[in-house]
């Protein structure tokens, strides 16, 4: 996730659904599809109903999600067009960043919508991408064979990829770009100034999470990591347990724990850390 406004969310990829909430983990139990998101200024989550829930300045165009259900749609600033997703089909997955958006579809082609100036939506000669990330200025995608690719900004290196493999996941923030090997490592290429080399430290790490400045990970037991700016308490997170998954923000962090309670730190500037009460669904 980046900052200006997109959403990310990172979960952990192995496990049995069926387990007893008791016994559920990180590593044997994740949520079946992303269930929380971070933008800028605002949180969202899918309730057990399927409804969407979110946090931050009730009458903001980004929190008018009241009446989703089952569909792609775009709400908020529609300057650059980023907005304009509604005649998408053959959905798979989704991200948001800066004034774009971008969408896998089922052949492994992937649709850009918004500002195109620096090249984040050049995305039409993709093929076989299984999942795409949106940074401020670049946008990534990670391919079947465990590779990834990237085009927009690149001033801080944060599109070279090339010789990353393995990888299971990936994360794009303002000027860095986060992947996750199916061993458990993280990768890290761009701003040294946000935390790019201390993530490469962490260990047993199952899903991963960028934000604007930062960059989240929780590991197989459920503890959460974070490295990066923390000027707004985002990377306040070394307390928390039983987490299955983790979203950041421009500058809040979100935490999924395994009885469906959320737990937040960082900007609360606009509400969007109130998810005291949230019980999201946990498939």
């Amino acid at each position: 996730m980046a900052g200006e406004g997109n959403a990310g969310v990172a979960r952990n990829a192995e496990g049995d659904n069926r387990l007893t909430e008791q016994s559920r983990s990180p590593r044997d139990w994740p949520p079946a599809r992303p269930v929380i998101a971070a933008g800028r200024r605002h949180t969202v989550g899918v309730r057990a109903d399927g409804s969407v829930v979110t946090a931050g300045i009730p009458q903001a165009p980004e929190c008018r999600v009241g009446p989703w259900r089952d569909i792609v749609a775009a709400v908020g600033w529609n300057g650059d067009g980023q907005c304009d997703v509604a005649d998408w089909t053959g959905v798979v997955g989704i991200a948001a960043g800066w004034r774009r958006t971008l969408g896998v579809l089922a052949d492994g082609t992937v649709r850009a919508a918004g500002r195109a100036r620096e090249g984040a939506c050049d995305v039409g000669s993709w093929s076989e991408i299984v999942a795409v990330a949106a940074g401020d200025w670049h946008s990534v995608g990670l391919r079947a064979d465990g590779t990834a690719t990237a085009v927009g900004n690149n001033r801080r290196g944060q599109g070279e990829l090339r010789a990353w493999h393995g990888l299971r996941s990936i994360a794009a923030g303002y000027l860095h770009t986060v992947a996750l090997t199916r061993t458990g490592r993280v990768l890290a290429a761009g701003d040294a100034a946000v935390g790019v080399d201390e993530v490469t430290g962490w260990q047993d790490i199952v899903a991963v999470s960028a934000g604007s400045r930062h960059t989240v990970g929780v590991d197989t037991r459920g503890r959460v990591f974070a490295a990066g700016d923390n000027q707004r308490g985002q990377c306040d997170v070394a307390s928390w347990r039983h987490v299955v998954a983790v979203a950041a923000g421009s500058a809040h962090t979100l935490g999924l724990r395994a009885d469906g309670s959320v737990l937040a730190a960082g900007n609360d500037e606009d509400g969007q850390c109130d998810t005291s009460g949230w019980h999201l669904r946990i498939d």
